[in-house]
């Protein structure tokens, strides 16, 4: 692709599921990646696989909840690479419970790593895409922010302040930036992993082996949006199974 080709990608929660993904078909498709995720044995692993291809990838351990990890990522890319291009705020947690649970240590984390993650990763990248007069932003949200059920209160609250930020920071971004959010249904992550109520984890995992779509899917969607020309912003792409509700 030609607008993919030679591209500097960075992408957070790159170790499984979306990211990795993302990080697979990216890389097939000629960009050169940076990836960060907490697992640092995964992220050597999928360096492995992506330079035996015949890519390029570095990668640096990631917690999204330290500033100071997404300002190393993206530093890594300027370094190793000279520049950044695109940035996947991927990273996501949804320890999902009922408001009358009172589990705040659950919805602080969320905050933590859905909301604070990705401004951490705009405030890291944003200034060396001003300086370049390019560069964009791409944001993994839900469909759980698009339909509000019970339990999702305030996983959904996370995903759709980002889909606020992400708004503003197109707004404000001019003509040399572009905005994209994602928004993923069901999909065959290990993203149930994150619940803390053994009850709702396997209410999850068994909706998401009925109906879940490959993470590939969503890649290609990633992909769909940064590959148009330069002049063309992709705003929001939902992407869930059929048979979801």
């Amino acid at each position: 692709m030609p607008n993919i080709k030679d591209k500097i990608i960075a992408i957070t929660g790159a170790s499984s599921g979306i990211g990795r993904a993302t990080a697979l078909l990216l890389a097939e498709r000629g960009a050169k990646l940076v990836l960060g995720a907490r697992r640092t044995g995964h992220l050597a692993a999928l360096a492995d696989e992506i330079h035996f291809a015949g890519g390029e990838a570095a990668y640096i351990g990631t917690d999204v909840t330290r500033r100071q990890d997404l300002a190393a990522l993206i530093g890594l890319a300027v370094d190793r690479f000279g520049r950044l291009d695109v940035l996947v705020n991927n990273a996501g947690i949804g320890p999902i419970s009922l408001l009358d649970d009172l589990r705040v240590a659950d919805w602080e984390a969320m905050i933590d790593v859905n909301i604070k993650g990705v401004l951490y990763g705009i405030a890291a990248a944003l200034p060396v895409f001003r300086a370049q007069r390019s560069g964009h932003f791409v944001n993994v949200l839900s469909t759980a922010g698009l339909r509000i059920v019970p339990m999702q209160s305030v996983y959904a609250g996370t995903k759709n302040a980002v889909r606020t930020i992400s708004e503003g920071l197109r707004q404000e971004a001019g003509p040399d930036l572009r905005v994209t959010v994602i928004s993923p249904g069901f999909v065959q992550t290990d993203f149930a992993d994150s619940m803390t109520i053994a009850e709702v984890k396997a209410q999850t995992i068994a909706a998401r082996d009925k109906m879940a779509i490959p993470p590939a899917a969503i890649a290609r969607g990633i992909a769909f949006a940064i590959e148009q020309p330069d002049d063309v912003d992709v705003g929001e792409i939902t992407i869930r199974p059929t048979a979801q509700g």
